[in-house]
């Protein structure tokens, strides 16, 4: 994920009952860019990013799902 250097950023979703504070993001220094390990089950998983408090989906994903809000959530899908 990228963002402004010095954001707090997260990932949530139906891995982690939609909890931003389970799954933080480490920036890389002076890059924009964040990361995180998140173990995933077979199946199917909604999820989005949580930047400075804004739900944004990923952008580099090319499944997606509504989801109730007006806006889509990013899926993955994990055999």
């Amino acid at each position: 994920m990228e963002a402004e250097p010095g954001s707090k950023v997260s990932v949530a979703g139906t891995f982690n009952d939609w909890n931003p504070e389970r799954n933080p993001m480490k920036a890389k220094p002076r890059s924009g860019k964040y990361a995180t390990t998140v173990t995933l089950w077979s199946g199917r998983h909604e999820y989005r990013f949580v930047v400075n408090g804004e739900w944004r989906s990923d952008p580099k994903c090319c499944a997606w799902a509504p989801n109730g809000y007006g806006s889509m959530n990013s899926v993955i899908t994990v055999n």
